[in-house]
């Protein structure tokens, strides 16, 4: 019985160091592909990426599986369990939910892909960066601060997002500045002008004819009067999220220095007040 249980100790530890080897072999050979090929813009990693974390689930089921087939102990248990699978499913099925559901999800997530590894997205209203890895339960995201924001992949198949990058990487940026009534209009448009098509990161996204005409690199348009300054509206477009954040960072400073050289006013918010006085 003793030397039974040894060999039956030695088959179940024997077979996990096994699988857990070929999952390491696995799991290693495909994070060696997709780096070596990351840099081609014909790979999308996203189906790698998630068979990687895959691999370990599958190889210890089927290593599960070999010890209950192999052990007449495990054996006679799968039968039982097999037998009274109605209510086993069920038991099952109600304390793992949410875990199935997130596994629906990330393959939801990988057939549909309304988001890819590298993508550029915003969850909702809230969470904005990169994606960096999609998992069996969930997927991570690296924000502007690079902290990673773990979400379950049955919220991320819920919820609307916003992706920068799906389809085309150019990103046309708004940036809105306010002047004072009493500043000089036109002046203010060229020096928003200026200041942003001689940014380096600033992409000319004008087609032939738009320079034929003399239509400007940088739209400018004023969207609204406001109760204490005039709100003008700027088009720059550049090659990808992360260069029309830089833009927009630099281009704020160097306006404000510009408007300061050229006595554009950026005012403060203000009211007038009407004191009524009653006889």
């Amino acid at each position: 019985m003793n030397e039974q249980m040894i060999e039956y100790g030695l088959l179940i530890g024997g077979t996990l160091l096994l699988f857990g080897f070929i999952s390491f072999l696995l799991r290693r050979g495909l994070s060696l592909f997709i780096k070596k090929n990351s840099n081609g813009d014909d790979l999308d990693p996203t189906n790698f990426v998630f068979l990687k974390n895959s691999i370990s689930l599958i190889c210890y089921s089927i290593a599960l599986f070999w010890i209950f087939s192999k052990i007449p102990y495990f054996k006679s248990l799968g039968n039982a369990l097999f037998a009274s699978a109605g209510v086993f499913a069920a038991v099952l099925g109600f304390a793992a939910q949410k875990a199935f559901a997130n596994i629906v999800g990330g393959i939801f997530i990988l057939i549909f892909k309304p988001f890819r590894i590298g993508d550029n997205i915003q969850v909702g209203t809230g969470f904005k960066g990169s994606v960096e890895e999609i998992t069996l339960r969930h997927t991570v995201i690296k924000d502007l601060e690079f902290r990673r924001v773990i979400i379950p992949n049955s919220s991320m198949s819920e919820a609307t997002i916003v992706n920068s990058t799906i389809t085309d990487k150019k990103i046309r940026k708004h940036i809105e500045l306010s002047i004072s009534y009493e500043s000089n209009l036109e002046l203010a448009e060229s020096i928003i002008r200026r200041e942003l098509s001689q940014h380096p990161l600033a992409l000319d996204h004008r087609t032939k004819e738009e320079i034929e005409n003399n239509i400007p690199m940088i739209q400018i348009r004023l969207i609204r009067w406001a109760e204490s300054s005039i709100v003008l509206r700027a088009y720059v477009w550049a090659r990808n999220f992360d260069d029309s954040l830089e833009i927009k960072w630099d281009v704020l400073r160097s306006i404000k220095l510009a408007f300061d050289a050229n006595g554009v006013e950026i005012p403060y918010p203000h009211q007038m007040v009407i004191q009524k006085k009653v006889d």
